[in-house]
């Protein structure tokens, strides 16, 4: 196995597992503490993950890109970006003090934010840490370290929730501790082969740096702003405990992006080296898309058809309010899966102003849809407004890309469209038998539908399975020398 195949796999791994645990965790917080206290939780993360985009300003993606290109330069460019940081950091500190008594937080939540300052400061550290590893194609440190990073918040969060302490404040503590980890760990596993020189600040080439940097710092806050404003919104409106019924529909719908982001990782070198010939590009695009597909169907339209009774499972019955948003919001996800392809095949062939473009387009929509909706229809005027959002994005994405491929979306339609068939007619024997028997059993039963469907419609074939091969192999053997 290359080692392009094993770094991709590693990482993989590790985020199925980093998401896995960070789910469980987050539905046992939300079930010992309710909605409200989950409410004042989420919103405090909210915003000081949207303010750490400052701190990075696209610095990271640089990062990995120069490392890879120019190894011999990592410790000067370190140098830059520490020197930067050292800048932008106190900067997001007066920002993440200001903004709670701005936005008008309670006191229990300004105290969350306040705390969770020290979490943002680790995170910008180890995220561009890690980046150096990427460039130097050591992603095994990385996956170590987002898994044992979520393990240990758990554990030291899984105490104070057991010991009975409902104090949120020890609930961030967990986060430090696990952001701590990550942190030492990356410089650690840096100081090895850069030394401790790396880190002494530089500004010698910090306005180049940060040039470079600006389309990839404009992308991650046009992507903080549409996935934070609906949280804000609601609680303007509404109030912590709405967040708190909001977020756990919210956590749920986005728990699955690890799976077209698994399979991108391994898609857009394909594409950048199929970017001068365009008929392999159509192919591959339009195999990409019935990939993802196969994978977002099922997983849609089975939790939209059993949204109560996993609502009710993971949280229980108080937060049962999130049920009709989690049967809307997870439509979300068709268009998300269906996107990645896209922007893959957008930044393969040079046009990343295009897709920063859309971003921003996206982030427009999502705010006026919310600031339009939650007045009128509550949480799930977010729900709707995210769904406007994504369909957006990829409306504009497909678009672009046909001026690039020259592919109609009915040949879209014709790849795909069996699968959205299956998971329709899924969904409503799901829905009919979850009254007859145990839900839960209903899983297995649609699983054979979904696939019977499938082939009756032949979205699914014997002969798919050798073209994923056909699509993924290539990459592992033809660029594993010189990608990044």
């Amino acid at each position: 196995m290359s080692q392009l195949a094993r770094n991709t796999l590693m990482l993989t791994a590790a985020s199925i597992g980093q998401k896995i645990v960070a789910f469980l965790y987050f539905a046992l917080i939300a079930r010992t503490i309710g909605d409200e206290a989950t409410g004042a939780y989420f919103i405090a993360l909210a915003l000081v993950t949207s303010i750490g985009v400052l701190d990075d300003v696209g610095l990271t993606a640089v990062v990995i890109r120069e490392v890879a290109k120019t190894p011999e330069r990592t410790k000067e460019l370190l140098r830059n970006v520490v020197g930067i940081k050292l800048i932008t950091m106190p900067i997001t500190i007066v920002l993440a003090l200001v903004l709670p008594a701005w936005r008008g937080f309670d006191a229990q939540t300004t105290m969350l934010v306040d705390l969770a300052i020290v979490v943002m400061l680790l995170d910008t550290m180890s995220v561009t840490l890690y980046g150096v590893l990427r460039g130097m194609h050591q992603l095994k440190f990385e996956s170590m370290g987002i898994f044992v990073g979520q393990t240990l918040t758990t554990i030291v969060g899984l105490i104070a929730l057991v010991s009975g302490a409902r104090d949120l404040r020890l609930l961030v503590v967990a986060l430090i501790v696990g952001s701590g980890w990550n942190a030492a760990f990356a410089m650690y596993q840096v100081v090895k082969r850069a030394g401790w020189g790396a880190f002494v600040p530089s500004y010698s080439q910090a306005l180049p740096t940060l040039k470079v940097s600006f389309v990839f710092f404009l992308a991650a806050l046009f992507v903080k702003v549409y996935s934070y404003i609906d949280s804000f919104t609601i609680q303007a409106y509404l109030g912590n405990d709405a967040v708190g019924v909001y977020a756990v529909a919210y956590k749920f719908t986005y728990a699955f992006q690890f799976l077209p982001l698994a399979f991108v990782g391994a898609l857009y070198p394909t594409m950048s080296a199929l970017a001068d010939k365009p008929a392999e590009l159509n192919r591959t695009l339009i195999k990409a898309e019935w990939y993802l597909s196969m994978l977002a169907a099922p997983i849609v339209f089975g939790i939209f058809a059993l949204a109560p009774e996993i609502i009710d499972f993971f949280y229980t019955d108080a937060f049962a309010g999130a049920a009709p948003v989690l049967s809307v919001l997870i439509f979300v996800l068709l268009f998300i899966f269906l996107d990645f392809p896209l922007g893959s095949l957008l930044n393969a062939t040079g046009r990343q102003a295009v897709k920063t473009s859309l971003m921003g387009g996206a982030m427009v929509v999502n705010v006026v849809g919310n600031l339009l909706l939650v007045p009128k229809l509550g949480i799930m005027g977010a729900a709707v407004a995210a769904l406007f959002t994504f369909v957006f994005l990829f409306g504009g994405g497909w678009i672009a890309a046909m001026k690039i491929t020259k592919i109609r979306l009915i040949e879209l339609v014709r790849a795909t469209g069996g699968f959205f068939v299956a998971g329709a007619i899924m969904a409503v024997v799901v829905m009919f038998l979850k009254s007859q028997i145990y839900w839960i059993l209903t899983i297995p039963v649609g699983a054979v539908v979904f696939i019977g469907v499938s082939f009756i419609t032949r979205a699914l074939t014997f002969v798919h399975v050798r073209q994923i091969k056909m699509l993924i192999r290539p990459t592992y053997v033809e660029n594993s020398s010189s990608d990044n």
